[in-house]
């Protein structure tokens, strides 16, 4: 079961997580970060570090964010690897809601 880059993301994506990633998951889009689920190793590394909690194992994705998972598998594509932090949209953008 893969973890699931979750709203808590959008507007924001700070990206501390792509740094501890031993498989190199992560995929960025102009305002969030997503996991392949197909790479992701389940290793769990990403989830501390993530300052808005947005990172969740599949099965622990609370309901309201349910359409990430899809969201996830269906966008890493679109997006480019990511492996090295870069300075995020941050907490100060008007997307950001965390």
């Amino acid at each position: 079961m893969a973890h699931i880059v979750a709203e808590p993301c959008v507007g924001c994506k700070f990206t501390d997580c792509v740094e501890v990633c031993p498989v190199n998951c992560f995929y960025e889009v102009a305002d969030r970060l997503y996991i392949n689920p197909d790479e992701c190793i389940d290793c769990t590394a990403c989830v501390p570090v993530c300052p808005v909690a947005a990172i969740f194992a599949e099965g622990d994705l609370p309901d309201k964010w349910k359409s990430f998972i899809d969201e996830n598998r269906n966008n890493c594509g679109t997006g480019a690897s990511i492996t090295v932090k870069k300075d995020a949209l941050g907490k100060d953008s008007p997307k950001c809601k965390h």
